[in-house]
């Protein structure tokens, strides 16, 4: 399912606008790495997995709301085993333009100071607390309201955003060159087969470059060791599946690519300070 509509401000700019998205599809079906000249919200209802923001790669679960300027590249990779009863993830997509805004503080200029605070931030930012309260109860309102509706539910929902506290840095802007792009080409390469054996000459020969030169170079982007890297992010991975899922210690193990269960166990207690048995039983 899903609803699309476009609001239109400024008549004759058709790309001033507010654009809000309600969809049901299955988890594979996500749109690469992206960007738009236009503000982003997005809700995940129902799914987790990884996503990537700017010059940031983070686990991701259901509840999360997230704000993301213009021109920050993000994608989001969900996984599997975390969907409804029909196969499928859920969320919420909001957009709107810089020039909705400015038209915004014409219309009504007492949001002029609200839209100075969303302006002025240039990271993408996820909330908590009582702010995400709201937003969740807001945006899932809008799903069955009238296009009038919806646009007092923006402005309510710009109030909200401009508040400075509970929020956490999720992504932040990149320059955009040849070696960001490899940088998070890598990074997607790595969301998409982290469960596999991913060797060295597999890695580098993704990303163009000799083993030798692949190395230098992403250390020198990261500040970790490729395999340093990888190793991280299957901990992640798998700190997710023991937390949402019911699949054993080994299962887990193979699902989040690691082929050894006693090796994940002493890989894990170095990461997290306890076996994996024991951070699930904290955490539950």
């Amino acid at each position: 399912m899903s609803e699309n509509i476009r609001y239109t401000l400024a008549v004759e700019e058709n790309r001033d606008y507010f654009f809000f998205d309600h969809v049901h599809i299955t988890w594979d079906n996500q749109i690469n790495l992206h960007q738009q000249d236009s503000w982003e919200i997005s809700y995940v209802i129902t799914g987790r997995g990884v996503r990537v923001i700017g010059d940031m790669i983070e686990p991701f679960s259901q509840g999360e709301i997230i704000l993301i300027p213009p021109n920050i590249p993000h994608c989001w990779s969900f996984d599997e085993d975390i969907c409804d009863d029909r196969g499928q993830i859920e969320n919420i997509t909001i957009t709107f333009s810089r020039r909705m805004l400015a038209e915004l503080c014409n219309v009504f200029p007492v949001l002029s100071d609200t839209v100075d605070k969303i302006s002025d931030n240039n990271n993408a930012v996820s909330f908590e607390g009582q702010v995400l309260y709201d937003l969740q109860n807001t945006m899932m309102s809008m799903i069955t309201e009238t296009p009038a509706e919806r646009i007092s539910s923006l402005i309510r929902i710009l109030c909200l955003i401009a508040v400075p506290d509970n929020v956490y840095i999720v992504g932040r802007p990149v320059i955009e060159d040849k070696n960001m792009k490899r940088k998070q080409s890598i990074y997607l390469y790595v969301m998409n087969n982290y469960q596999h054996n991913i060797t060295l000459d597999e890695a580098s020969r993704f990303a163009g470059m000799e083993k030798s030169a692949f190395c230098v170079f992403f250390k020198k982007m990261t500040g970790k060791s490729f395999f340093t890297f990888l190793t991280d992010y299957r901990i992640e991975a798998s700190c997710q599946m023991l937390l949402k899922t019911s699949k054993s210690v080994a299962e887990v193990c193979i699902a989040s690519g690691f082929r050894d269960v006693p090796y994940y166990n002493r890989v894990f207690k170095k990461a997290k300070e306890m076996t994996p048995s024991e951070y699930r039983r904290a955490n539950s």
